[in-house]
């Protein structure tokens, strides 16, 4: 029986997804699937538009057996953190396989850039000199592969699997990895198929477009789009009242405080204040980061203090999961609850809850009432 691993987000789970967990069922018959999924923000940087306990149990019924959360602090990052809080959680739960989608769909690239980022002395010297040269990190990277090989990494699935990889190579994880080819991209938000990009799905979402034909039904009721107005009005006001300390918050450098100070004074509404801030250096996504940081409260030094996962939460289990879960359960090496728990980092996840709850449908924080998903 094998034990596949899937990194994912469900923001919002859609027929995409569902062509993996067949396309996976099919290739590894009576397989144990166990998904490491962020919870209520993106890694993008964005809020989830179905909530994780929901996320959990759509997972559950379209044929996940164990659902684990990767938590705020981890989810809001940058790759390679992601991925570190994803492996991290899969290995402990002894996955053999990871598989995941991709644009190249070429495991030999995708390895072959993951070995040069750490085995080749002259890689981090390149990408210092990319980003002294103005580019942005995820640009740098690409150069650096770029110039020491004939690999060209510019996709997001792919960009996100040369870091699962890293992390697998990094820690000797006994995981084989699986790609599966991605039939669409995540920028293009034109396409019409019925298998779409989430970004795709959102876009048009957020437009009042119909987008029923995209996703499961479960999925299309369980969708709650937050308050953009809302948002907007609570990031000013932390960003106007702490303007003398916001380089506290994590990920805030160069100076770029200031401008996010100048650029919240000076926008309409929360697009323009990441067009106004946003620039080579800075990219969307990262700017959407900070300001979720700022949002959440989560400074530099809570970074640095919580830089190891400090527990795994389970949101959903099918009756095979659970009979995996309990044959496996003494051999994880680290705490595992189904439920919210007093650790130092719950406090955030606590924290983005509430704040979840406020910019949401969600009438109530679920953090402390709600217990995971269960299947039979």
């Amino acid at each position: 029986m094998k034990i596949i691993g899937i990194v994912t987000e469900y923001n919002p789970f859609h027929n995409g997804h569902m062509y993996q967990i067949e396309k996976i069922k099919e290739m590894y018959p009576n397989s144990i699937l166990i998904i490491a999924m962020s919870g209520n923000y993106t890694q993008r940087g964005e809020i989830s538009v179905i909530n994780k306990w929901n996320k959990a149990k759509i997972a559950v019924n379209n044929g996940i057996d164990i659902v684990l959360e990767i938590p705020f602090i981890f989810s809001n990052q940058s790759a390679d953190t992601f991925s570190y809080a994803a492996l991290k959680m899969l290995s402990e739960f002894k996955i053999d396989t990871l598989v995941f989608g991709s644009e190249c769909n070429n495991k030999e690239t995708l390895m072959k850039a993951a070995s040069i980022q750490l085995n080749n002395k002259e890689f981090d010297k390149l990408v210092k000199l990319h980003m002294d040269s103005g580019e942005n990190y995820p640009t740098s990277l690409n150069l650096a592969i770029k110039e020491l090989s004939s690999v060209n990494i510019t996709e997001s699935n792919d960009l996100l699997a040369v870091s699962y990889i890293k992390e697998i190579l990094k820690n000797n994880y006994n995981i084989d990895i699986v790609t599966i080819k991605r039939t669409n991209s995540f920028l293009d938000l034109d396409s019409d198929d019925t298998i779409v990009s989430a970004n795709n799905i959102r876009e048009k979402a957020r437009n009042g477009k119909s987008i029923g034909k995209y996703l499961p039904k479960e999925s299309l009721d369980l969708i709650s789009l937050y308050n953009e107005e809302k948002l907007f009005t609570l990031l000013k006001y932390k960003i106007i009242s702490e303007k003398a300390t916001l380089n506290k918050y994590h990920l805030i450098n160069e100076g770029i405080h200031n401008r996010i100070y100048k650029s919240a004074l000076n926008s309409k509404n929360y697009n323009e204040l990441i067009e106004n801030i946003k620039s080579k250096r800075f990219t969307y996504n990262k700017v959407n980061r900070i300001l979720m940081n700022i949002l959440i409260g989560f400074t530099k030094e809570e970074a640095c203090d919580f830089r190891s996962l400090e527990y795994i939460k389970i949101l959903g289990m099918s009756g095979n999961g659970k009979r995996y879960y309990n044959k496996i359960k003494k051999n994880i090496s680290m705490p595992v609850t189904v439920k919210f728990e007093n650790y130092k980092t719950s406090q955030i996840e606590l924290k983005a809850s509430i704040i979840y709850s406020m910019l949401t449908t969600d009438s109530d924080n679920l953090e402390l009432k709600s217990i995971p998903y269960f299947k039979d």
